[in-house]
């Protein structure tokens, strides 16, 4: 065997290379010189340095301790290592291969999983060979449930209880606490919880049973469990001593811990009883230990433990003054150690062929650790080569050395403790270089990828490197972008490149000798069409022209090879056509049939290109076939066309023509511009009973085409005549008859033969022949779901027999609909949705319920064999739909129909309509970056995925920013879809970028890559240190501080001091470097006085920096220096965004300035900030960048030295920046049809911010796109991307207008019709334009009305309806045919609540709203539209509906009922429906009154009184209360029951009533009564005055302890006598009245004023004046004999109710209270009439001198009777229009009997002169009147209504009191 040799010098070299990155450039390959010697010499040096060039890969850092991450987060698991290129890297996780060899260094994880945990390995390869790292631990902290369920577990008492922790999954291991009942438990000298996280109690007792329970914390990722329930119970001792012997619960465990742990615990737990008499003891060879006991002695805690600790540790527990044995248990600590290396390899083994070689390796460790050997990172044992044997000492034999043996040899060393490894890389000598397979000469088109292939063996591994001349492309160290080593030693070139051409050396070297090789590339230009052939339209017979020039290298030919449709073109099988030199293909006398795709393909050497365009020969359209006239069956006056479309001529009709002759009439237009799509059309405004012919022809662009043939002759049906006769003249000829005479209608108005008809509506449907006893008939062609009657006759040969009588009512049955939606288009809404409009069915094609018809839209994409999707509007009215969440840039082909609740009808004709252009979806693909130097970035990317580029991509842009740097990231524009790679350089040397692409179109920007690749640039030497002072001069010292550099292009690795007296040789500097933290240093032993030279760099790995100097003088008489002065700013100097402030220095105080510091501040208010605080105390000037242009700043400027500050120097000037272009476009850009040739473009103006100067307008670029067609031709079809791109040619150029910066709107007009348009915008000032908006595209020649309809009348028909007539827009603004209108309508005042919408879907110009509220006034809004879409609304007109009934009123209440009253009151109707006009209130009782059914009607007239009083009661009787409100008719009614009192309960009567009489008034007084079920509250009293004989309350709120009442006589009339009684009041109501009172009467003694004396003089006295006045009166005349007086009302008629005036009182009333004395109230002013005589009241003659309750009916004037059965007088309205008298004098006469019965005989309808007629003179009553039937006493305790007017007004007087 022969010992391995080893080269100490070449492994020096490279462990130096490897660890500084030392590297030899070889500059040459091959010299010639005169001497072979030297060239002997010469060529070994090449081969040595070119050995050095390979350098196996190695690890630059190793793997750190176990990384724990949470789930979900983001792991980056990095390989870094370097070696000689290409380097590779592959992945393991537990051994297993997780990726495959790739130049990427890192392994990603973007969310971690409870999968991902593992040991993870890095392997990187080169040529030389593969190394393996050692593992990297990566746990995922995680925390499951626990997994098991309630437990139960019983000890005995006193025993230990030991709980242990229910098993969960959980990393890392939990923190636990335990809990009792919800008590968290401490632990004690009882309770101990273990390192186990065990719960162990000791010497357990009844009490310590319950429900235990853990608290689980994961401290990694913060969540926590709750365990389940441990139910612990204690049983009862058989042995109740108690004293019980230690046991060892928990014993100590045999514990090994790693050499260096800071410490080791080991727990014993024990129990006895008593519990505090136990003690624990640690013992180690018989000592006890005292240090380090916790935890009641039951741990032992060994810090920083050493192999001095290692041994059996006992643990004894025993109880104290007990002669017990004690417990013991022992644990033996171990110490681990982890491996390390007694012998190792060296890095490099050089050994011969057919040679063994032994490599070393031995390891130590505890426990001994296994040794395992790698080949290239492949464990031996997988090898299986039986030439590798590893040795007993864990060497490895190599047994006769192959050149394949050359590699890596690794050998791992693992214990428990850890793990470690060595490596060596093995070198096989002795063989030369050979070529596997040489070089070829190479020839590649630019563009291409070029490989250079050079295959070589030899042992050592020769070193391959490339060059061209005398530059090296590519070796293991030299690494250009584009050129790339390959491992097999190729070189690949991508992309090549036309200055790549030329030779090329592929050099291989080993330590036995080299190898050259040259190698030719030759690189064609690229062969490419220039100018492709263009889509082409020629008519036919004309020559077609294609062309197809192509540039290519001179060095080759190329080929022109035509194909149409994919077929090869021969030209000399035909001479029509022909190939010219230039490649342009010539047709001539062009046809149908060269109709095509056309494709040129260039074929050359140089690479192939082709180009396709479509080439269409249009003509004449063919004359439309099968033309049928027939006669619309429901509109005599039009016909129906229909013909087949005809051959189109290869051009869309674009539209056709119809012509009729008129009783053979010279042809005339008809119809001028019929929609192409369209194969029938009615014909309308034909005259009756004429006859016609029709003919169709089509038009395309080429012209108009041949007629079709004319239809036979029809002739319309006769009508009635459409005017009747005029001048209609009638005279009269005798007694009996009179002549009529007139002028016939004219010509055109007959209709028809005049004949003299019958009005007929029936329509004849079939007629039967040859059938006389047929009894069934089926009629055919009847319109579905449609209501028909039918009759029939017979006919015979004399003549028809009369009609039949109709038969019933008959509907047809629903069917699917016949005809599809019509006019249907399809629109570009958006990128990813198509606009489809139609125009829905009228309501007579819907043939079947119109609440089931909808319509269903079927689309599918035209390039995709995919089936179609649906979508359903299920609103027969809608017109348009939205199909969303399609795909960008994508054709579609889209169908309608109409379905009802049957079927579905007829698919429409199929329409296409593409998506709009959008930005990419997707960001470029497998975006890369690497550094190439310290300010050059290579990035590449791969093209953006085909179905996500939406477009055509333009170019790339490129976002880079420096990682926690920058706070915006950077563009760079990369033009062009070509290009994939770009050097991004000017970057900031060794800083983290972070940078993503992103690819636009014309649109805009797509997504940016994602996640962004981050790429450090290389580092370079720093630059100078910034800050540099000195603090502390001294004599013979000085202090200097500085602060690192800010640009320190790297890592800092130390700082160097320098200097020197100034006046010393420059040269001699005394030198001192300090630490990369140092940031100030002495420097001493200085000179006194003198002038000192500082020099400060910095360093890092590639070297030092530049210095930074400063002078300082060694002197102790220093101060702070003076501010700059002349601080100006030229403005000559000043930019938009920067300007140049010069200043001049002031003294520096005796201490040298050290820098400046520049404060800017932006006006009016802005504050003053650092623009930089370090600019070189040289430095008398500075430019100011980063600034806002346009505005305006001052500055000023400070000096530091080494004692500190100056003041800031004066302020400059204010300056104002330039003007710089607007930095924003017009935000928020719409445009929108406005006319069929016109858009309106509206927008936003920018930023104010933005604009950068003075806003001069703005710029509006637009142009025609091609890529969409018209409205009149068929759209045609894109067979690729490209060809559709190919269409946007750079002809479609913008046109420009200019606008105004005050406004926002501007119309662009003169467009063409049906053509698509994109629209940009762009604001500008002085200095030039801001970037485009984002492109808008609109659709012209569709647009909806430009106004509103004109002239909207309202007009009011009924309660719930409106009729609306109008004029259309005018004609100008119609913008196309009007297809309809939109009524907007709502209620006055609340639009948001109540806004509907009717749509009217033929033209018509009137309409009626139907289901309207009534009495309310609406506003209505009236918009029409078009095929576009809507126009505006007109102006709100307003109407309003007439009044109808109202509803029934709100509620119904009932308060204060007593035995024979109560109130009833009532709430507004809900709904008005008009102007309130009052109420009437119906009540009855429930069951007849002994055999008398009556019922009271009142009518109350007014909105305001909403309350009655009702006095004629039956005590404990149910009555029945109707209300109903009136406005122009009543209402409907509201019911309620009510029974009158005493209620259930409720008090009984008082008892002894006692009335006394005094000269001032009447006392009551009275004793209490039964209280009732609940205490009484408080009395009333009721009173009967004997002129009205009922009872009505009197007084009220009488309280409870009160036994007496005195009532003032002024309150009660005089002459009248009263009856008073006593009611009881508590919670349950009113109770049982008293006995009434005797009868007490109100007069009192007359004063004088009334004596007969007194009153004959009055009499006399007013005689005397009456004369005086009479006789004033004949002096001046008598003008008026009555003067301001409103008309008295006579009393007519009395019927059954009652009328109650708004206001006023009951309907009997009369008005002049001057002449009425007093007979109720007196306090309030009202008189009684005199009595009238009979003639005065007129009544109904009905008998109502019945008895009711025993009483006369006074006031029963309606009342019929009709023993044991309920009967219902009805009441009436009031004969009264005129508003009524305001005061009552019925109720006081009907009281009498005497009236009574002089009344009621006067005979029914004869008038009488009324006897009194009273007037009411001047005398004009404003205040309130209340209504009431029975109306109460006005004084103190008095019911008074709410509302009801204050003692001293007028209060209302008795009316009827229970029925009129």
């Amino acid at each position: 065997m022969v010992e391995a040799r080893t080269v100490d010098r070449e492994i020096t070299a490279r462990r130096n290379s490897r660890r500084g990155g030392m590297t030899i450039k070889l500059n040459f390959c091959f010299i010639f010189c005169r001497g072979w010697w030297a060239f002997l010499l010469l060529q070994l040096h090449m081969l040595q340095a070119l050995a050095q060039d390979d350098v196996a890969p190695y690890f630059k850092t190793e793997p750190g301790l176990p990384q724990i991450h949470l789930e979900g987060n983001r792991l980056v698991l990095t390989c870094l290592a370097e070696g000689s290129w290409p380097l590779e890297f592959k992945w393991l996780r537990n051994d297993s291969e997780i990726t495959a060899y790739s130049s990427e260094y890192k392994y990603i994880i973007p969310a971690l999983q409870r999968s991902d945990a593992g040991f993870y390995q890095c392997i990187v390869r080169n040529r030389m060979g593969a190394l393996l790292q050692r593992r990297s631990e990566v746990q995922v902290a995680y925390m499951g449930n626990f997994m098991d369920t309630n437990q139960r577990k019983t000890v005995t008492e006193g025993q230990a209880a030991v709980l242990n922790l229910l098993h969960i999954l959980s990393y890392p291991r939990p923190q636990v606490t335990w809990f009792r009942d919800g008590h968290k438990i401490i632990p004690s000298s009882r309770a101990a919880i273990t390192l186990q996280n065990q719960l162990v109690i000791l010497a357990t007792s009844v009490s310590d049973a319950g429900s235990y329970y853990v608290q689980a914390v994961n401290e990694k990722n913060g969540e926590n469990k709750t365990s389940p329930f441990i139910n612990l119970s204690i049983a009862s001792a058989t042995d109740a001593s108690d004293t019980v012997a230690p046991v060892i619960v928990i014993p100590p465990q045999n514990t090994s811990i790693i050499a260096g742990s800071s410490e080791v615990t080991l727990e014993c737990v024990a129990n006895a009883r008593p519990l505090e008499r136990l003690s624990i003891t640690w013992k180690r060879n018989g000592i006890k230990i005292t240090s380090g006991i916790s935890s009641f002695g039951r741990r032992l805690t060994i810090t920083n433990p050493t192999s001095a600790d290692v041994g059996v540790y006992f643990c004894e527990a025993k109880l104290r003054d007990s002669t017990e044995e004690p417990a013991r248990a022992r644990a033996f600590l171990s110490i681990m150690e982890p491996p390390y290396f007694t012998a190792e390899p060296n890095s490099i083994i050089l050994a011969e062929a057919e040679k063994d070689v032994d490599i070393l390796c031995q390891a130590m460790g505890i426990p001994i650790p296994t040794l395992v050997w790698y080949k290239d990172s492949v464990p031996l044992s997988k090898l299986e080569n039986p030439r590798y044997k590893v040795l007993l000492s864990g060497g490895l034999r190599i047994h006769k050395l192959h050149p394949q043996d050359a590699g890596i040899f690794q050998c791992f060393a693992s214990n428990k403790a850890g793990e470690i490894q060595t490596y060596t890389y093995l070198d096989v000598t002795n063989i030369k270089p050979a070529f596997i397979q040489p070089p070829e000469d190479t020839t590649v088109t630019e563009g291409m990828t070029a490989v250079l292939a050079c295959e070589v063996s030899g042992a050592p591994k020769p070193a391959i490197s490339w060059k061209k001349g005398s530059q090296i492309l590519a070796s293991g160290s030299v690494q250009i972008p584009r050129f790339i080593l390959l491992e097999s030693g190729g070189l690949q070139i991508t992309p090549v490149f036309l200055q790549d051409a030329g030779n090329y050396t592929c050099c291989a070297v080993n330590s036995e000798g080299a190898l050259n090789a040259f190698v030719m590339l030759t690189v064609w230009n690229r062969t490419v069409i220039v100018h492709p052939p263009e889509d082409s339209t020629v008519i036919k017979g004309t020559t077609a022209t294609l062309r197809c020039e192509a540039t290519h290298d001179p060095r080759i030919s190329i080929r022109y090879l035509w194909k149409k449709d994919s077929v090869v073109i021969n030209p000399s099988s035909t001479s029509r056509i022909t190939v010219e030199k230039d490649g342009t293909l010539l047709i001539s006398q062009t046809w149908s049939g060269d109709i095509g795709d056309y494709t040129c393909e260039v074929i050359s050497f140089g690479g192939n290109d082709s180009g396709m365009a479509r080439l269409e020969v249009i003509e004449l359209p063919h004359s439309p076939q099968n033309l049928l006239a027939t006669l619309n069956s429901s509109y005599s006056r039009s016909v129906m066309l229909s013909w087949v479309r005809p051959f189109d001529g290869n051009s869309p009709v674009l539209y056709y023509m119809v012509e009729l002759s008129e009783n053979n009439s010279p042809w005339k237009v008809h119809l001028s511009n019929l929609d192409p799509k369209m194969t029938g059309v009615t014909v309308s405004g034909l005259t009756p009973a004429r006859t016609y012919q029709f003919r169709v022809c089509a038009v395309n662009q080429v012209g108009k085409g041949q007629y079709s043939s004319e239809t036979s002759r029809l002739m319309l049906p006769e009508e009635p005549p459409s005017a009747p006769p005029k001048n209609i003249v009638a005279s009269g000829r005798t007694n009996q008859s009179i002549m009529v005479q007139w002028q016939p209608p004219s010509e055109s108005e007959h209709n028809g033969v005049g004949v003299l008809g019958d009005e007929e509506e029936w329509v004849s449907l079939r007629e039967v022949e040859n059938e006389p006893d047929a009894q069934m008939l089926e009629v055919p062609n009847l319109t579905p779901y449609t209501h028909y009657r039918f009759r029939m006759r017979q006919v015979n040969v004399v003549g028809p027999s009369p009609l039949s009588q109709p038969s019933r009512v008959i509907q047809t049955l629903q069917a699917p609909p016949d005809v599809a939606p019509g006019s249907v288009t399809a629109r570009t809404a958006s990128e990813t949705s198509l606009r489809l409009r139609w125009v829905p069915l009228p309501d007579t094609q819907y043939n079947g319920n119109p609440e089931s018809v909808g319509y269903r839209i079927k689309f599918w994409r035209v390039d995709v064999q995919s089936p179609a999707l649906m979508k359903v509007v299920n609103d027969r009215l809608e017109r348009e739909c939205t199909i969303e969440d399609l795909e960008e840039w994508t054709e579609y082909e889209l169908q309608i129909q109409a379905f009802n609740a049957i079927g579905a009808g007829p698919w429409s004709e199929v329409v296409r309509g593409r998506t709009r252009e959008s930005v990419p979806s997707a960001p470029p693909e497998n975006v890369s970056a690497e550094a190439v130097s310290s300010t050059q970035i290579l990035l590449t990317w791969t093209a953006v995925p085909e179905p996500e580029q939406n477009g055509l991509i333009l170019g790339y842009k490129i976002l880079f920013k420096a990682k926690d740097l920058d706070s915006e990231p950077k563009s760079q524009v990369v033009r062009g879809n070509h290009t994939q790679s770009f050097l991004l350089s000017g970057l900031r040397k060794y800083v983290l970028y972070e940078i993503q692409v992103l690819a636009f179109t014309r649109i805009g920007d797509g997504v940016p890559s994602s996640p962004a690749v981050i790429e450090r640039t290389k580092d370079d030497a720093p630059g100078p240190p910034v800050r540099l002072v000195f603090p502390e001069v001294r004599l013979t010292s000085v202090r200097i501080i500085w602060q690192p550099p800010e640009e320190p292009n790297g890592i800092i690795l130390g700082y160097q001091i320098a200097y020197r007296l100034a006046s010393s040789s420059p040269n001699k500097f005394t030198t001192v470097e300090v630490g990369s933290t140092v940031r100030q240093f002495t420097a001493t032993d200085l000179t006194p006085e003198s002038a000192y030279i500082f020099r400060t760099s910095a360093k890092t790995r590639q070297g030092w920096g530049e210095p930074l100097e400063a002078t300082v003088i060694t002197t102790e008489k220093r101060e702070r220096p003076a501010p700059p002065r002349q601080v100006m700013t030229p403005q000559s100097d000043v930019t938009s965004r920067s300007l140049l402030l010069t200043w001049v220095p002031g003294s520096d105080g005796s201490s040298p300035i050290r820098y400046f510091t520049v404060q800017v501040r932006e006006l009016p208010n802005g504050d003053w900030q650092t623009y930089s605080s370090s600019i070189s105390h040289e430095a008398t000037s500075c430019i100011i960048e980063s600034l806002n242009p346009f505005t305006s700043y001052k500055l000023r400027v400070k000096a530091t030295n080494d004692i500190g500050d100056s003041d800031f120097s004066a302020e400059t000037e204010a300056v104002t920046t330039l003007q710089d272009v607007p930095a924003e476009p017009p935000s928020s850009v719409l445009v929108t049809p406005h006319t069929t040739s016109s858009v309106l473009v509206q927008w936003q103006p920018p930023k104010v911010e933005s604009l950068n100067g003075l806003l001069l307008g703005y710029r509006i670029y637009y142009r025609e796109l091609d890529y969409d067609t018209g409205s009149g031709a068929e759209t045609k079809t894109i067979q690729s991307p490209s060809a559709l791109r190919a269409e946007l040619t750079p002809q479609s150029s913008f046109k420009t207008v200019n606008s105004s910066s005050a406004l926002t709107t501007y119309e662009l007009t003169q467009l063409k019709k049906y053509k698509r348009y994109e629209v940009l915008m762009t604001a500008y000032n002085i200095i030039g334009e801001s970037p485009t908006s984002t492109p808008v595209e609109v659709f012209v020649g569709e647009a909806a009305p430009a106004l509103a309809p004109q002239n909207i009348q309202i007009n009011s028909l009924s309660a719930s309806q409106l009729e609306l007539t109008w004029d259309p827009p005018p004609a100008d603004s119609q913008n196309g045919n009007i297809q309809g209108y939109k009524i907007y309508y709502w209620e006055s005042d609340t639009q948001n609540d109540t806004e509907k919408v009717k749509v009217l879907f033929l033209p018509e110009t009137t309409v009626r709203l139907k289901n309207l509220t009534s009495h309310t006034r609406y506003m209505v809004c009236i918009s029409a539209f078009n095929a576009a879409g809507d126009g505006p609304r007109s102006s709100p007109s307003q109407g309003r509906t007439h009044q109808a009934a109202p509803s029934a009123p709100s509620f119904l209440t009932f308060s204060e009922i007593t035995c024979t009253t109560l109130n009833v009151s009532w709430g507004e109707p809900t709904a008005a429906n008009g102007v309130l006009q009052g109420y009437r209130v119906v009540y009855e009782p429930l069951a007849p009154i002994q055999g008398v059914s009556k019922v009271v009607t009142v009518d109350i007239k007014g909105n305001w009184q909403r309350w009655l009083k009702v006095r004629d009661l039956t005590k404990g009787m149910t009555y029945l209360f109707k209300v109903q409100a009136r406005t122009i008719a009543y209402g409907p009614e509201l019911q309620a029951n009510i029974t009158a009192g005493p209620a259930e309960g409720s008090p009984g009567s008082p008892q002894e009533i006692l009335v006394t009489k005094s000269a001032s008034g009447l006392t009551l007084q009275w004793t209490e009564g039964d209280s009732g079920e609940k205490p009484t509250t408080g009395y009333i009293i009721e009173a009967r005055p004997s002129d009205e004989g009922l009872w009505d309350m009197f007084v009220k709120d009488i309280p409870r302890s009160a036994t007496s009442y005195t009532v003032d006589l002024d309150k009660l009339r005089q002459g009248v006598t009263y009856e008073f009684r006593v009611v009881a009041v508590n919670e349950f109501g009113y109770g049982e009245p008293s006995v009434p009172s005797v009868a007490v009467s109100a007069q009192t003694e007359a004063p004088f004023y009334e004596e007969w004396w007194f009153l004959l003089v009055m009499a006399l006295s007013s005689l005397i004046l009456i004369l005086l006045v009479v006789f004033a009166l004949v002096l001046h005349g008598q003008s008026k004999k009555y003067k301001n007086c409103s008309a008295g009302k006579t009393i007519s008629n009395v019927e059954e109710s009652v009328t109650l005036d708004n206001g006023g009182f009951t309907a009997l009333e009369l008005n002049s209270r001057h002449l009425i004395k007093s007979t109720f109230s007196k306090k309030n002013g009202t008189r009684s009439p005199p009595r009238p005589s009979p003639g005065g009241l007129h009544y109904s003659d009905e008998d109502i001198c019945n008895k009711y309750n025993g009483a006369v009916l006074t006031e029963g004037l309606g009342l019929n009777e009709k023993p044991l059965e309920v009967s219902e007088s009805e009441a009436t309205d009031s004969d009264y229009e005129d508003e009524l008298p305001k005061h009552s004098f019925v109720n006081h006469y009907m009281s009498d009997p005497t009236y009574y019965n002089s009344w009621k005989r006067q005979q029914k309808g004869v008038k009488h002169p009324a006897s009194y007629r009273y007037e009411e003179c001047a005398a004009s009553e404003t205040e309130p009147y209340f209504q009431t039937v029975i109306t109460t006493q006005s004084s103190g305790g008095v019911y008074t209504p709410t509302g009801q007017p204050a003692p001293g007004s007028r209060t209302p007087v008795t009316g009827f009191s229970s029925f009129v």
